[in-house]
């Protein structure tokens, strides 16, 4: 608490004696799907069971307000409209990617217009670089999952950096490369896969972009969850450290680095609590590598956090299960809900077999069931049933989700997990709820009143371009 006071005393200050100290270095990170729902979970969890005295980062900054997120075409938007209107400061329909809605008229990014104001720019996410938010600071689309085409958009942008997991858009239907590959050669893009080359490239390459190590986590869509501990993954907090050596070594007087953590939207989608926590918690780390900057340039940076819209509905307390919450639960669980469900599909795919028994040892292993996770008769009926159903029978009612299909089990088993760590979603889908937004650094009280999410690009603009 005593950071938050001096920190609102250096705001306010700056405020009353109307300092004239400008903006040179920006931080704009956006939580996929991060509501504040998420952001209390992860707060709770670490107050209760890590037992921090301060509150999580973000929630230490001296501005904390909220933004609307509804798009041109629905009070609930998707990460392209939404994207759009972060980078823009416009509206967009739903799946259009920094486009108007007449499909004609291309809205230009903060991050284009400060690039072409001799800023150094960086975009890296937790997915794939081609993907809805990071795409909308470079691309111009009628529909976001036209990724050859947003692929050579990147190539075409210029900017200093690019990360994720991996490029969909380079390879033609045949699976045979197409000419993007070629494109990236020639602009003299340098290729790293994972952080640790990468770290030997940043600042002394033109343009740097980091790709996940193959076969490291197999999925094109993102590069893996925190709560599996994949070893060799990439994670975010190591590739915004990259990226910000890259490009303040490259542009050292100026620049503008995107952050997105966007497998909290896949977690939230897929209703798994310990991965949503665990990944705002690595959200936050990638928080801290932007705000140690700022620590030692306080009066030239910006930090911006928000979110794109809110996944899921997260709350902490479970509606059959009244005034119980256990976060501590979450540390039982090793292995993320996406995990699981690929594992147990695998296995039917292949015609493997699987005894109860030996799905019950591995559920007190992966989730802490029947030991931490104490499961009534009923629940273990229930799970029995969903086992025999899935695997035996092999009549599985499965839940398709927006990333991942669920089988009958493990739908049971995260159903049941849920009602024992008090969490609970009112959606696998977007919800139209607010989201937040907090703020340090030069120009932070700009963003301290409710906010559309249009409002947030043309702030920074404001403060960086003066327009």
């Amino acid at each position: 608490m005593k950071l938050r006071r001096i920190l609102a005393s250096v705001i306010a200050g700056a405020c009353v004696f109307g300092a004239s100290a400008e903006v040179k270095y920006v931080f704009y990170l956006i939580g996929d799907g991060m509501g504040m729902g998420h952001v209390n979970a992860a707060q709770y969890y670490n107050r209760m069971v890590r037992g921090a005295d301060e509150p999580i980062l973000m929630m230490q900054f001296p501005v904390a307000s909220q933004a609307w997120t509804y798009s041109a075409s629905s009070p609930v938007t998707d990460s392209a409209a939404a994207g759009t209107a972060l980078s823009t400061g416009n509206k967009t329909y739903n799946n259009m990617l920094g486009m108007a809605p007449d499909s004609v008229t291309h809205y230009v990014s903060i991050a284009r217009e400060l690039k072409d104001a001799g800023w150094g720019v960086g975009v890296l996410t937790s997915v794939a670089p081609d993907d809805a938010t990071p795409g909308a600071f470079y691309a111009h689309q009628p529909a976001r999952n036209m990724y050859y085409a947003i692929d050579k958009e990147a190539v075409a942008s210029g900017y200093d950096f690019l990360g994720g997991c991996s490029l969909r858009g380079t390879k033609g239907k045949d699976g045979k490369p197409n000419e993007v590959p070629a494109m990236i050669e020639e602009a003299g893009i340098e290729i790293a896969y994972g952080t640790e080359p990468a770290s030997k490239l940043a600042g002394k390459v033109d343009r740097l972009w980091v790709l996940s190590p193959e076969n490291v986590w197999g999925n094109a869509n993102n590069i893996g969850y925190t709560i599996d501990s994949i070893p060799g993954a990439m994670t975010l907090p190591a590739l915004t450290k990259v990226a910000l050596d890259h490009v303040s070594a490259k542009s050292p007087d100026r620049f503008f680095i995107m952050v997105e953590g966007g497998n909290i939207d896949h977690a939230a989608h897929a209703n798994d609590p310990g991965g949503v926590i665990k990944e705002v918690l690595n959200f936050q780390d990638a928080i801290r590598v932007a705000y140690d900057f700022y620590l030692a340039h306080p009066e030239e940076t910006l930090i911006v956090i928000t979110a794109d819209h809110d996944t899921g509905g997260m709350a902490i307390g479970h509606p059959d299960h009244y005034g119980h919450a256990d976060l501590a639960l979450v540390d039982t669980q090793r292995i993320s809900k996406d995990c699981l469900s690929d594992y147990c599909r695998d296995l039917v795919k292949e015609g493997k077999t699987m005894t109860w028994e030996e799905m019950s040892e591995l559920l007190r292993d992966k989730l802490g069931f029947w030991t931490n996770v104490p499961l009534t008769e009923e629940q273990t009926n229930r799970l029995r049933a969903a086992f025999d159903r899935t695997f035996v029978a092999r009549q599985s009612n499965d839940e398709k989700g927006l990333y991942n299909t669920f089988n009958e089990f493990v739908t049971e088993t995260f159903r049941i997990y849920n009602y024992w760590v008090g969490t609970d979603f009112i959606s696998h889908n977007h919800t139209a709820n607010p989201v937040p937004v907090f703020a340090v650094g030069e120009g932070a009280e700009k963003f301290s009143h409710v906010l559309n999410n249009t409002d947030i690009p043309r702030i920074i603009r404001s403060l960086t371009l003066g327009e």
